[in-house]
Formats: C-alpha cells, sequence, structure tokens
C-alpha cells in the first residue's frame, strides 16, 4: 500500500498573505484541522494547524499577523508513492496529525492519521463479517503453515494475519481473521495438531 491510494485529493489550500482569522474561518467551514499553503503555482510554502493558529489569535488581535508569520515552513512531507508504513511512522515519530503530499514541488495530496487508520482497519479485514483465532508459538516453531492447511481443509479463508510479539518473553501470537465461519472444528483441529489456541472469537 502506497500514500497515492489513500490520499486525499479534494485540497483545500490558502495563500500566506491570508490573516489567522480567515484561516481559522476556512478550517471551520471545511472541518478541517490542517492547511496547506501554496502560492499561485500550487506549490507548498508552508503548513498550519488549527492548534498553530488558536496560538496565536489573541497575538493577532494586537497586531496584523498573516500566515506567512506563523506557518511552518518547512513541515514534514510524504511522495505518493511512500509506502503507507513509512507514513504512518512519520506521523508517530514527529507526532503530527498529517502530511502534506508533494509531488515535483507541487502539492498533490494529504494523508492524516485516519487516512492511515481506515487503510489499516481495511486491510486487516475489520469492516468485513469475520471470526478470529488467536494461536501462541513459542521457539522456532511456525505453525502458519499447518494453520492454513487446516483452514482451507475447513472450507475457510483467511483475510489477514498479524504478528503480536510478547514482550521480553521468547514466545509470541498469530492472531488470524477468517471470513465469517463457524470456528470450532477449526480450533478442534489447530489442537490436535499441537498448536495452542489462545482465544477464538464468535463470528462478528
Amino acid at each position: 500500500m502506497i500514500v497515492r491510494h489513500w490520499m486525499s485529493t479534494d485540497l483545500v489550500t490558502i495563500k500566506k498573505e491570508a490573516s489567522i482569522q480567515e484561516a481559522l474561518a476556512l478550517m471551520k467551514q471545511e472541518s478541517i484541522r490542517h492547511l496547506p499553503v501554496v502560492n499561485t503555482e500550487n506549490e507548498l510554502v508552508g503548513w498550519v494547524t488549527d492548534a498553530d493558529l488558536r496560538g496565536v489569535l489573541i497575538a493577532s488581535m494586537l497586531e496584523e499577523l498573516t500566515l506567512e508569520d506563523v506557518m511552518i515552513r518547512r513541515p514534514y512531507t510524504s511522495h505518493p508513492t511512500m509506502p503507507l508504513e513509512e507514513a504512518a511512522r512519520l506521523l508517530l515519530e514527529k507526532r503530527v496529525g498529517g502530511l502534506p503530499v508533494v509531488e515535483k514541488g507541487k502539492l498533490v495530496g494529504i494523508i492524516t492519521i485516519v487516512d492511515i487508520l481506515s487503510a489499516f482497519i481495511t486491510f486487516l479485514g475489520l469492516f468485513t463479517e469475520s471470526s478470529r483465532v488467536d494461536v501462541k508459538v513459542s521457539g522456532a516453531g511456525n505453525p502458519l503453515p499447518d494453520l492454513a492447511r487446516i483452514v482451507k481443509q475447513r472450507g475457510a479463508e483467511i483475510i489477514s494475519v498479524c504478528h503480536l510479539p510478547a514482550e521480553g518473553e521468547k514466545e509470541y501470537t498469530y492472531s488470524i481473521r477468517l471470513r465469517k465461519t463457524d470456528l470450532e472444528p477449526i480450533v478442534a483441529d489447530l489442537e490436535k495438531h499441537g498448536i495452542e489456541v489462545v482465544g477464538s472469537y464468535k463470528d462478528m
């Protein structure tokens, strides 16, 4: 998955000459929390958030301030071909809620935490009617080949597999999401093959 497939391209932008009040009014009107500042060629020249603007609102009432005075001039950015997990890592590490997406100097989109959350929820199949089995693995064993075979034999389909390492322990858990199915025979077969089932969840 790459940023291009999940970014918003219905862009709301503003010029650096706009006032703080104008920017806040635009953000309220459009129900957005991030606002890219662009020039006449649609090149990104800055970035503001509602928190940034509210922090200088009182000051802007005492003296004439424009976005050029308060905008972030070199914001963290993404490229349309950036892997989605890299964008997610950047948002988390830098503690920002969104990234302008720039290609050849032009603003082409915005990717936010909400966009990335939606992508990963879709990727994991959480929007699909599903069931889930969690199995524990100790040592170097890998139960996935046997698990996949058992699921297939029972006519079920795997939607996603998540690896959940345990802190400070030499064991981990696989969380396997299946399309809506009867879990009892699958769990029974897994246990017969020595695969430890630590949780099974009814159809959602």
